[in-house]
């Protein structure tokens, strides 16, 4: 049975405590901004012209592609306007929720391992596994959706059944030219920098002189590869990172120095305008759902 299409959100908050997934498909849709989730997703690109960002890395997307995005990465679709309509199936699930489907010899959570060798954003599959995937993707849906008897043991039973086989598609998946390298050799040196220096000080004009090249070029490739500047990116990895150790136990007021922000004042009003809330809530909102970064 095929999935039925829901009404597209930008909303970036999910409001269950365990998986959401979503089919989309859309003649027409606006620029989608750079962002990031606390959460894992897992994104099955359908149809239409889409070229995916996923920080320096930009992948001109196929029918069947996956794509395997971790909390710590910033992303964002280009979506270019084309007589096919762009169709995706969308899952996202908590960390908490991954983690408790996993035991002690089997991390489902591998395949959103920054650090290991196997690790790639892009899963581009033959037609057979693609296929087998997307089975499972709307089997989920049809469960999420019905709700008979037995559905939410069942649903795990699903989620487990994917993300072994993600896990093994990944492991499997040789170095490919179909996996592309940073688009730019200084940009991808300058996004290295921050991801390692971000809770230093860092400018446009010092990193133009670290990396020998012209601001204002630095400023439009960053820009052009990336999605946003150099100034914005430098705060939504800060607050990524702040969120993490939060997450990990780190009380507000000893965050900030931790992540970079000049003082508490800065934090907070960076985090409150980002988020909607403020440090000190969402570490509450937490607690109350039992997140630690921990668990994951």
């Amino acid at each position: 049975m095929k999935s039925s299409v829901q009404p597209f959100s930008t909303r970036q908050k999910m409001l269950k405590s365990d998986f959401e997934i979503y089919r989309y498909r859309d003649s027409y849709l606006s620029e989608v901004e750079l962002h990031h989730h606390d959460f894992y997703e897992v994104y099955f690109f359908l149809s239409g012209n889409v070229q995916y960002t996923i920080e320096s890395r930009q992948y001109q997307l196929r029918p069947g592609d996956i794509l395997l995005i971790s909390p710590l990465e910033l992303h964002q679709p280009v979506i270019r306007p084309e007589k096919e309509p762009y169709e995706r199936v969308v899952l996202w699930i908590n960390r908490e929720c991954l983690a408790a489907l996993s035991d002690e010899a089997c991390d489902l959570a591998a395949c959103f391992d920054l650090g290991s060798p196997h690790h790639t954003n892009l899963l581009r599959l033959d037609a057979v596994s693609a296929r087998r995937m997307q089975d499972m993707a709307d089997a989920l849906m049809e469960e999420d959706a019905r709700r008979d008897f037995g559905w939410q043991l069942n649903s795990r039973a699903i989620l487990v059944r994917l993300f072994i086989e993600l896990n093994r598609r990944m492991l499997e998946t040789p170095e490919s030219p179909d996996i592309p390298a940073e688009s730019d050799s200084v940009v991808g040196g300058v996004l290295r920098y921050i991801n390692e220096n971000f809770n230093s000080e860092i400018s446009l004009d010092s990193l133009s002189e670290r990396f020998f090249v012209s601001k204002y070029h630095l400023s439009r490739e960053f820009r052009r590869l990336v999605g946003t500047s150099v100034y914005r990116y430098i705060i939504q990895k800060r607050l990524i990172m702040a969120k993490q150790k939060m997450l990990s136990g780190m009380s507000p007021t000893d965050v900030y120095c931790s992540c970079g922000f000049g003082d508490y004042a800065n934090f907070y009003r960076a985090f409150r305008a980002e988020y909607g809330i403020s440090p000190k809530e969402f570490c509450a909102d937490a607690a109350s759902r039992g997140i630690r970064e921990g668990k994951s």
